[in-house]
Formats: structure tokens, sequence, C-alpha cells
């Protein structure tokens, strides 16, 4: 079992490995996915010899990688600017915005206005 922790450590720990010795931890990173992209097409052309499950398998990488990119920047962005998040001030949804409301009664659409000083919204 330490033999394959071993093993493992020199291929994938970026400390442990030869790329240890790039200092530039961005270069470093970049090397490390030029590589693992290298290697995917390596496995999916030798297991499926197919390029066509390449294809598949690159684009559902890119998704994730894309999802996790899009995560990170949503959680650095709440944790150095938590008031980005918020509405502009007066905000409301579409169908309270003009002091009135729509509404279906026997099927057909009707006006209806809000009492005076409503903020409206979903919520309130």
């Amino acid at each position: 079992m330490k033999f394959i922790v071993n093993c493992w450590n020199m291929i994938m720990n970026h400390e442990r490995n030869p790329l240890s010795n790039i200092k530039d931890l961005n270069i470093r990173h970049m090397v490390m996915q030029v590589m693992a992209f290298m290697w995917s097409v390596v496995f999916a052309v030798l297991i499926a010899d197919s390029f066509f499950v390449f294809g598949i398998t690159a684009l559902a990488h890119a998704l994730f990688i894309t999802a996790l990119v899009v995560t990170v920047a949503v959680f650095k962005q709440a944790r150095s600017n938590p008031g980005s998040f918020n509405f502009v001030k007066g905000y409301h949804s579409v169908g309270r915005a003009r002091s009135a409301t729509y509404r279906t009664v026997n099927g057909k659409l009707q006006k209806v206005a809000l009492p005076q000083g409503d903020p409206g919204g979903e919520h309130e």
C-alpha cells in the first residue's frame, strides 16, 4: 500500500515530482494541466480506440472544470465583496414593479392594483 501511495505522490504531488523545480506555481499548474490533457487523449484512444469518445470525455471535463472555476469565482466574490450580490435599491420583480400585479381570474388575465406603499416582491 505504501508503494502505491509513494508512486502516486511521485507523479501527482506537485511538491514531490520533478515539477517542484519550477518555482512559479502557476506555470507548474499549467504544465500539470497540459499533461493531464495529454494523458486523457492517450487513454481515450487506447481504451475506446475512438476520437469520438475522447471528444465526449474532453467536453465533460471542460464542463466540470468550468463549473469549478465559476464556483470558486463566486465564493471569492462573496468573501471579498458580499454587497455585490445585493439587488439594486428599489428593485422588485417585474410582475409587481409598476404598482400592480396580474392574476388569472376565471381564465382571464386581470390587472390588480397594489395597496399604496406596497414594496412588491414575491415574499412580502
